[in-house]
């Protein structure tokens, strides 16, 4: 019953995986998409680039909750002191990494409703 459990949680892995490359993969291609176009007009801008990285940004998020679910499903059946190190260090740098880009991405928000709020009369 065990091995069951244990081949059922290592497609369920599996398959966040490939979610995770997919989401990276979207948001890979809109990234692209964003600046190709300027880019052959040599009219890329930091606006440009900036409203692409945070494009970017939100795709990598979504994919690294992803990952992380991966790695928990994947150490969920009889786990090793081993295999819970490494799980609990892929988590910490995962979730740094996550906190950062959401610290990121709060700013980039509360910068544009601020450049969007009409002046006071």
């Amino acid at each position: 019953m065990e091995d069951l459990f244990q081949g059922i949680a290592m497609q369920v892995a599996l398959s966040l995986e490939a979610v995770s490359i997919l989401v990276i993969l979207i948001g890979g291609v809109e990234a692209f998409l964003r600046l190709a176009l300027p880019l052959l007009r040599r009219k890329v801008t930091h606006g440009l680039r900036r409203a692409a990285w945070l494009g970017l940004a939100r795709w990598l998020v979504l994919a690294l909750e992803f990952m992380l679910a991966a790695d928990i499903v994947r150490t969920v059946i009889d786990p090793t002191w081993e295999e819970l190190g490494q799980l609990a260090a892929t988590a910490l740098i995962r979730t740094f990494l996550n906190y950062f880009l959401e610290r990121d991405l709060d700013a980039a928000e509360q910068a544009r409703d601020t450049h969007e709020q009409p002046a006071p009369l």
